[in-house]
């Protein structure tokens, strides 16, 4: 019995019989509970503006509900993933009320029968980055500040090629812009990216990605460029480390001047027995003229930040964590629980990751 497979948003259409879509298609879900506790106790149970994830103050809530089809067959793909919980209700505040649930939806073709190139296009993950929206994916909790205030995902084209061996990947993409589905209004610039990925074991990944894109509407256009650089080691079976350093620029509205942001991170992880980790986090984000996370104080946002999070698999599909974190700026960025004005931030945060199948 023929049947057809439609991803009506790219223009594709996929003929299968029923044994062979039973065969191709994949249906996954992930859920991740948390709470949350900030010591400066905010009125609105609103963490720091510049967090997106896990930000709800003194209360249980969910991060990310997600199901997921996935199709692979021959030379098509797709995928097609819709989602509730706060992070989507704080990443989409920005896109269409339509879009505001769609985690991921793209259609991809294979344009050569011996190299594994493939042209795909839609709601994208970000290339960007090590850290992903999925947290049992993460070795921290909760996401680093270059994570929460970089792409999580993105609209668009991409082309990539991987190599026989699967060591390199390589990928360029054309995008509608920083962690964009719609345009901003009055933006018709084109965005770019780039990825370059190299594995020479399977325990040693290094990754360098780029973005070059205008994110604001042409009549300002202020040219954005982005660079991420990472690489992720397994040194021994138990101890593992993720090195990070992103740099960006972003011409200023005058056009006679440019803002620039660094931001390093390093995070170690050690297994403790078979199924517990322990893992911390020392992160660096200076963003000294506001680009990103504009602050209006002297000096900018000049933040250090410290986690550690201990990871328990309870099942082989069921992670349960705990982490404390703190925040220390150079201004007084913060508040405290008076309400006054605070350079630090410290705040506890639990979580139950549910993966099927």
């Amino acid at each position: 019995m023929k049947q057809l497979l439609l991803f009506p948003a790219f223009g594709l259409v996929v003929t299968a019989n029923a044994q062979q879509l039973d065969s191709a298609i994949t249906i996954s879900a992930y859920a991740e509970a948390y709470s949350s506790f900030d010591m400066a106790q905010p009125d609105n149970h609103l963490r720091p503006v510049f967090f997106y994830s896990f930000n709800r103050h003194n209360e249980v809530n969910l991060n990310m509900g997600m199901i997921k089809m996935a199709y692979a067959k021959n030379n098509v793909r797709g995928n097609f993933a819709l989602m509730a919980g706060t992070y989507a209700q704080y990443n989409m505040a920005a896109e269409p009320e339509l879009l505001r649930s769609v985690f991921e939806a793209n259609a991809g073709v294979r344009l050569s029968r011996k190299k594994n190139l493939w042209l795909d296009a839609g709601i994208l993950p970000s290339h960007i980055g090590f850290e992903s929206a999925i947290g049992k994916d993460c070795w921290n909790l909760t996401r680093s500040i270059p994570a929460e205030n970089s792409p999580y995902f993105e609209a668009g084209a991409r082309l990539s090629y991987t190599t026989a061996n699967s060591k390199w990947y390589m990928a360029g993409l054309l995008l509608n812009g920083w962690q964009r589905i719609a345009r901003p209004d009055g933006n018709n610039t084109p965005a770019f990216g780039t990825q370059l990925t190299y594995k020479p074991t399977d325990k040693a990944t290094l990754n360098w990605s780029t973005f070059i894109g205008n994110d604001k509407p042409d009549t300002l256009r202020q040219m954005r460029y982005f660079s991420d650089l990472y690489a992720q080691l397994q040194f021994t079976e138990r101890f593992g480390l993720q090195i990070g350093f992103d740099i960006g620029m972003e011409h200023a509205a005058d056009g006679d001047s440019s803002a620039v942001w660094i931001s390093p991170v390093l995070i170690p992880r050690y297994r403790i027995g078979k199924k517990s980790y322990l893992a911390a986090r020392v992160e660096l984000y200076q963003d000294p003229d506001g680009a990103i996370i504009a602050t209006g104080t002297e000096h900018g946002f000049n933040t250090v930040g410290y986690s550690v999070n201990f990871d328990h698999w309870m099942a082989p599909n069921v992670l349960w964590r705990i982490e404390a974190r703190s925040l220390s700026s150079q201004d007084k960025i913060f508040a405290d629980a008076d309400g006054a004005p605070a350079a630090s931030n410290t705040f506890f945060t639990t979580s139950l990751c549910i993966a099927l199948p």
